[in-house]
Parts: structure tokens; sequence; C-alpha cells
């Protein structure tokens, strides 16, 4: 069983933490390029939000890749 992961604006995601979740604020594109690359290994499910998805751009189903939730706009 892996870690959870939040990336994206400090407002959106460090509530998450509270649950146990790796909170990785990203206030901008390379910031959460950034965070993504630098995801441990061990991470399952991330959850990103609106603008960190646009920036990261998930490898979505490609099955190597852990599971990505995003959060509504």
């Amino acid at each position: 069983m892996g870690r959870i992961a939040a990336i994206g604006a400090e407002t959106e995601v460090r509530g998450f933490g509270l649950a146990g979740v790796l909170v990785l604020p990203a206030e901008d594109d390379e910031s959460a390029r950034a965070a993504w690359r630098a995801l441990p290994a061990d991470v399952a499910l991330v959850i990103l939000g609106p603008g960190a998805a646009d920036a990261v751009d998930p490898p979505l189903g490609t099955g190597t890749a852990p599971i990505v939730a995003v959060i509504p706009r």
C-alpha cells in the first residue's frame, strides 16, 4: 500500500496534511512540475489542484504512474 500526496496551491492542499497526506505546495507551473518529478516512489495516489493538473499533464493510464485525482475548479 502506498502513500498519498497532494500537489497544488497551498490553500488547496494544506488541509490534506491533517489526514497524513504528503503535501507538496506548488504555487506555479514550474514548482508543480518539480513536485511531480520529486514524488517518492511509494506514492500510489496523487491529488492535484486544478492549476497543478494543467502544469503537470500526468501520464494517465500508463500503468506505471500513480493514480491521479484532480480537485474540481
